[in-house]
C-alpha cells in the first residue's frame, strides 16, 4: 500500500495488514511517519523519543 508523506509529499510504501501505531520512513526525506489512523489509512510525523522515555 503506497501513501503520501505528510511532510515531502512522496510516496511512502507500508506493509499490509496496516496496523495502528506501526512506524515507516519516507524514502525520500528520511523523516519516519506514524500511522494515526486506519480508515483512512493516515501518516504523521513520529514523535521524537524523549530523554525521560523508559524511566
Amino acid at each position: 500500500m503506497t501513501q503520501t508523506c505528510p511532510e515531502c509529499e512522496g510516496p511512502v510504501q507500508l506493509a499490509e495488514p496496516v496496523r495502528l501505531s506501526e512506524i515507516a520512513q519516507c524514502a525520500d526525506c528520511s523523516s519516519e511517519l506514524e500511522v494515526v489512523g486506519l480508515e483512512p489509512v493516515t501518516l504523521a510525523l513520529a514523535p521524537e523519543i524523549e530523554e525521560d522515555w523508559g524511566e
